[in-house]
Order: C-alpha cells, then structure tokens, then sequence
C-alpha cells in the first residue's frame, strides 16, 4: 500500500507536494525532529508506551520508490494509528556548499500492514543515497498524536531507470528525431597526444573507457559501461563530418561497416539536453556476445537496426546502406576495443569548439521534451 503523501511541504508554496495535500485533504502535522526536540504548538506528545520500530529493513529499491518493513514489541502495538517517516538525502561532502540544502520531507501514513510502498518522483531521485528513520503514532481524539522515539536510521540508494524507464526516454526522443540523412563513417575526435599514447602503450587499439556520467541522472550506462565514443553527424550541405569538434584537433575516421553491421546489436542508451535546443541521443553498438553486448541487454531497450528512428544499417543493392536521424545529435557508444589500424587519423581544418563538449555535462532538469516523471 502506497504511503499518503507529505505532511511537510517544499519552499515553493506551488510545490507538487503540496497541491497533493491539498487534493487529499491531508491535515498538516508538524513532526519532531530525530532527537525528539518538537515546537511548543506541535501537537504531539510523547509517551514510552507506543513501540520504537527496530531492524528496518529496505527493499523492492527502483529509481522513485521503495517498500519498507520494521519489527516492533507487541507492546501497545494496538494503539499504533500511524507511521511517521523521515526521509533526507544523504550529505554529499563534495557538495557546493553554496547551494541550498534539499528540504527533509516527513511522510505520514496510517498504520497499514508491512511492508509498505513509499513512491514519488518530486522526492525520490534515481541512483540517490538516502536516510531514513520511522517513528509510531497514535492519533488521539482530539487531534494530537502520541508518538514513539525514531528507530535507528538506516541508508540504502536508490536504483537507475529500468528498461520502462528507458522506453519512454525512448519514445520522446523519437517524437523529434527528424528525418534520416545518409552517412558513411564513424569519427572519434581526440588531441595528438592521445593517438600518440595508443600507439604506444596499447599496440594502437584504443580501449573501452567508463562512461562518464554526463546525461540522465538515473541512466544505467553512466558510470558503469565501457566504450568507445563516436560520431556520426553529417553536415546537411555536404553530406561529410563537420570540420569543427569540441573534443580534439585530430580525427580518427572509420568506415560505418566496422562497427555497425549484422554481427552486433544497437541500444537506446539516453537522451538529453543541456540547457540548450539541440538534444543528445546515446546509442550503443555492441558486437553480439560481447560483454557489452550482455551488460546492454539486461537494462537497455534493443533497436531494430534495419528500422529505428536514430541510426540504421539497411542493405540495398547487396550493399549495406546507413541512415542518422537529422535533428538530435548522436553519441554512439561502441563497446569493444577498435584498432586505429581499421581507420585513418587526420587533423580537422575546423575550430575546436569546447562550448559544445558533453563531458560531465548535466541534464536539463525542466526541460519537458527530454525528461520523464520519474526523477531526473
């Protein structure tokens, strides 16, 4: 069962918690603190007799909910009306301390069999550390409640989006997709140095590195996947890359039949903005039975390679012919190592345009387009 909503609301007095207050006719509590320190008007009394909930346990985690269970003295466990429970995101040490801290919220809920749900996207983020600590409650005739001491407080994190999670990201990246243009190769912008370092220390394969966790936050890639980045844009007038790049003066080139081709599957990674326009699609290419390939298939939704709205590989003629979608840029993500033998490297004429790298970059978190209600 679904715990009822905030007692407490958020600093914007529009806030979504509180219209669901209101939409419940919820009557707002004010809850002590974890050391039991109450306002004078509170409301609430305390008294030895109403069990201190013990052993809690967390369980059923996804991105925007949980159940919780505890163990309790069957002592006045018959007067327990309700459940009180603090909820805060867990200190961040490398947080800005600048910024404003994010309010606790106190949920309130009546005294249903456990374990029990606890859902919603305005206070659970995906992949979030968080703390949480129960008391028992009584509701007394008048109004006030009698309340037990807070149990332990316990920390679990939050899960990344699911594969249903994803599928909708999915579909609103489809929604603007735009039509497909021809292309015919990959291309991976890096300085000098890096080229250099490959020959030399990795017999000239560029290696599969953890993806940074630029993106969605709640993307299952982030953090986790190895590859390669590509690029496969074109430049509508010409048909050919674009000459400018904000990740390096030199271009690794390979032809689209290398990486992309019956032998491996493709994946919807993410899509996001960054406080810009243009959005970002992530797809993956991953050999068939590769790692990446095994990783992938557990927590990313598989494209149709011959008919998708991002990127195909279609034969025509007895040739493979390849497809990208116009009006989002692609990111793909290739996850075994290439050998720069298998290509050319070459320095663009172009400009270095570091305004437009995605390294670290973060998602959008109002944009309508790219987000769905399940955290950011």
């Amino acid at each position: 069962m679904e715990v009822p909503r905030l007692d407490h609301t958020l600093n914007s007095p529009t806030s979504p918690c509180e219209e669901v207050i209101k939409n419940l006719s919820l009557e707002a509590i004010q809850l002590c603190d974890r050391d039991g320190n109450k306002s004078q008007d509170s409301g609430i009394a305390e008294m030895e007799e109403l069990p201190v909930p013990h052993n809690i346990k967390i369980s059923n985690i996804t991105c925007d909910s949980f159940k919780i269970s505890w163990e309790m003295d069957s002592k006045s466990k018959d007067r327990i009306t309700h459940y009180f429970i603090d909820l805060n995101k867990k200190e961040n040490k490398n947080s800005n301390k600048f910024k404003h801290k994010d309010v606790p919220t106190k949920l309130v809920a009546k005294a249903v069999p456990l374990p029990m749900t606890v859902r919603g996207h305005w206070f659970l983020s995906p992949r979030t550390e968080y703390t949480v600590a129960v008391q028992t409650a009584s509701k007394q005739v008048d109004g006030d409640y009698v309340v037990s001491e807070w149990s332990e407080i316990i920390e679990f994190c939050t899960a990344d989006y699911s594969k249903v999670h994803l599928t909708q990201l999915l579909e609103k990246a489809e929604v603007i997709s735009g039509r497909m243009l021809k292309f015919s190769v990959f291309y991976r912008n890096q300085h000098k140095e890096y080229f250099d370092y490959i020959r030399e220390h990795h017999g000239n394969a560029m290696q599969p590195s953890v993806k940074d966790n630029s993106g969605s936050h709640g993307s299952p890639i982030s953090g986790k996947l190895e590859g390669i980045f590509f690029s496969c844009s074109t430049e509508f007038n010409t048909g050919k890359p674009p000459q400018d790049s904000p990740y390096g003066r030199y271009r690794f080139e390979i032809a689209a039949e290398k990486l992309f081709n019956p032998n491996t599957n493709l994946y919807f990674g993410d899509f996001y903005c960054m406080y810009t326009a243009y959005h970002y699609v992530i797809l993956v290419i991953a050999p068939v039975g590769s790692p990446g390939d095994e990783f992938c298939k557990l927590r990313l939704p598989q494209l149709n390679s011959k008919d998708n709205k991002f990127l195909t590989c279609a034969e025509e003629d007895g040739v493979l012919v390849y497809h990208h979608a116009q009006d989002v840029i692609l990111e793909v993500i290739y996850t075994d190592p290439v050998d720069l033998s298998l290509g050319t490297v070459a320095e663009i004429t172009g400009h270095q345009l570091m305004s437009l790298s995605t390294a670290n970059a973060k998602k959008d978190p109002s944009c309508k387009t790219c987000n769905i209600s399940v955290g950011r």
